[in-house]
């Protein structure tokens, strides 16, 4: 199973209208746990499967096993499993869902990539991670790349705009200039770093959130006083159909 929610359908109001799935944004937590149990019943999944993580802007992978199932890792902005049942889910406001497939060791993994955790190679991480962990061959992962700030909307600083060519100078059209500013284009990076680690099969949505705050919550286009929508991925357990 797999999913990235937009922010339709929920019961959240006022800046977070919508499917909002994050506690700490400053919405009504009974609004949140409603929210939760209409993700759950649209996958046929138990509350209890939803594993997520205290997320960090940061690039630890966690690898989620049959007793943290329903749990919350701290510090944690990528987790994979190998479990039957576990739904890995992460929250978003433009920073990038990474969500990964092993079609023949059956693991999957989920990353919240901001433009820390992309400079830091959250993305490589993953793919490592899942080698490790389960075996996986990284030329036989799927990849997903979901919707997410584009380089139409990434306005970015100066300071930002010099690291990410010093991170990585390979790849030049990662930064672009418009009206004299630079624009940064995390879909690309988090591409190019599946493609350096090996993965062949990416999928892009190539859908910018800061252009579309009626589909997804963008924490750049309204002002950082917005929601976060979910993506969501896992294993079934036999017992479902």
């Amino acid at each position: 199973m797999q999913g990235v929610f937009t922010r339709q359908g929920g019961v959240s109001r006022g800046p977070w209208m919508g499917l909002n799935v994050g506690y700490r944004v400053g919405d009504e937590l009974r609004a949140v746990e409603a929210n939760h149990i209409h993700i759950c019943r649209a996958l046929h999944i138990q509350r209890q499967a939803l594993t997520t993580a205290q997320q960090v802007h940061g690039v630890h992978v966690a690898q989620v096993r049959p007793e943290a199932l329903g749990g919350a890792f701290p510090a944690t902005d990528g987790l994979v499993t190998n479990v039957p049942g576990v739904a890995l889910m992460l929250r978003f406001a433009d920073c990038v869902p990474l969500l990964l497939f092993d079609p023949r060791h059956l693991a999957v993994g989920l990353a919240h990539a901001g433009w820390q955790g992309t400079l830091g190679g959250i993305a490589n991480r993953m793919a490592e991670t899942m080698e490790s962990a389960f075996g996986s061959r990284p030329e036989e992962l799927m990849a997903g790349i979901g919707p997410a700030i584009g380089p139409c909307c990434y306005k970015v600083g100066r300071e930002l705009a010099a690291r990410v060519q010093a991170q990585f100078p390979q790849w030049p059209d990662l930064i672009h200039w418009q009206d004299g500013s630079p624009y940064f284009d995390l879909w690309l990076a988090n591409r190019r770093q599946l493609e350096a680690a090996g993965v062949r099969s990416i999928a892009m949505a190539e859908r910018c959130t800061a252009c579309h705050v009626e589909e997804f919550y963008s924490h750049r286009a309204e002002g950082g006083h917005t929601g976060r929508f979910a993506a969501v991925i896992g294993l079934r357990e036999a017992t479902w159909n």
